[in-house]
């Protein structure tokens, strides 16, 4: 979480020095000075939200590869504990019965590698999915940025225009 806020709060001071103003200075007509901060100060705010959807976006990623990750191992330890059972059975089982034990405890050890490999799959699925949806979040806020951009200069040029 301080990283994030570290992050918001970095990119709000770089934007603003970055902020250039839209037009020379030239005309200083107060309809164009008074357009001009009113699309600087907009134009700080949308990269200002830019960067926190940016940081929630990758925030999110990370938490859904962390999720997969979990899923993966608690599938593994699952798998592993199916298996130590019917391997348990095996060692329990009579000499006569031993080879009929052995080759059940081979058709779990199979259905639980695959039941292990099918969560792994879905896991990765959905943190892939998270991943492209925070990217579509990421397009979203930098399209939203350079619309506000695009306004600050266009009512800059209206303003010199009058």
């Amino acid at each position: 979480m301080n990283k994030l806020l570290l992050t918001l709060i970095a990119s709000f001071f770089a934007s603003v020095a970055i902020a250039q103003p839209v037009t020379p200075a030239a005309a200083s007509a107060p309809a164009v000075v008074k357009a001009e901060a009113k699309a600087d100060k907009n134009t700080a705010k949308a990269m200002a939200s830019e960067a926190k959807v940016d940081a929630k976006a990758d925030a999110t990623a990370t938490k859904a590869d962390m999720k997969a990750a979990d899923v993966k191992a608690d599938a593994q330890a699952d798998a592993n504990k199916t298996k130590a059972k019917a391997h348990a059975k095996v060692t329990k089982a009579d000499d006569a019965d031993k080879m009929k034990a052995q080759a059940k405890a081979e058709s779990v050890d199979a259905k639980a590698d695959g039941k292990q490999a099918t969560k792994a799959i879905r896991a990765d699925a959905k943190a892939e999915k998270a991943k492209v949806e925070a990217q579509d979040d990421k397009a979203e806020a930098k399209k939203n940025t350079e619309t506000v951009k695009a306004e600050g200069k266009a009512d800059v040029k209206a303003a010199v225009a009058k």
